[in-house]
């Protein structure tokens, strides 16, 4: 059996779950490829910028590389406006869903909290409050926030910096993405477990 042939649960075997739980476990560990496409789907269009988003993604990256941030946190900014090309009202949460499943709670945090952080240093041009992020100054994750946006996010789009190119990223993404999910993935029974 290549494909399952139930029209509803309800009809559904236990071979068919488990040729689908075969199939996802695959789709699972190809998501590093997925998203470094996704991610090269920001190249082009500056949006007004001085460097395209595939360009301030990688700057973000090699400037936490250079830092010495943890493989984890060079993902985390690599990676964190993947989302502006689908939802650019809302970019940091979908980079966020993606991260989050492989990345330590407070990075995903980071990562869906950044663009008002980020904020401190544009806001007031639009009549909102550049200290905005203050209301989470209590937050465990506040300092590696501000550290993130201050240091390495908005001092990245630099077209004349030295940016490392995204070959020399591929392999963090595949590890860290290639992680199994914090609490790992449901295992199909067998037949003597099944309730």
């Amino acid at each position: 059996m290549n494909q399952a042939r139930f029209r509803h649960f309800g009809e559904a075997r236990r071979e068919e779950w488990a040729l689908i739980d075969d199939r996802f476990r695959d789709y699972v560990a190809d998501a590093p490829r997925r998203v470094l496409e996704h991610l090269d789907r920001l190249a082009g269009d500056t949006h007004g910028y001085p460097v395209d988003r595939h360009e301030h993604c990688l700057q973000t990256a090699t400037r936490a590389l250079r830092d010495g941030a943890d493989e984890e946190m060079v993902v985390c900014a690599l990676l964190h406006d993947i989302g502006d090309d689908l939802a650019p009202a809302n970019h940091a949460e979908i980079a966020a869903a993606i991260l989050e499943p492989f990345v330590d709670p407070l990075n995903a945090w980071m990562i869906r909290h950044h663009e008002l952080f980020q904020g401190y240093h544009y806001r007031h041009f639009f009549g909102l409050d550049p200290h905005a992020r203050e209301r989470f100054r209590d937050h465990p994750a506040y300092a590696r926030t501000v550290r993130f946006c201050d240091d390495w996010d908005q001092a990245s789009f630099d077209p004349d910096y030295d940016t490392l190119p995204l070959e020399h990223f591929v392999p963090m993404v595949e590890r860290v993405l290639g992680r199994a999910p914090y609490g790992g993935l449901p295992a199909i029974l067998e037949e003597t477990d099944s309730p």
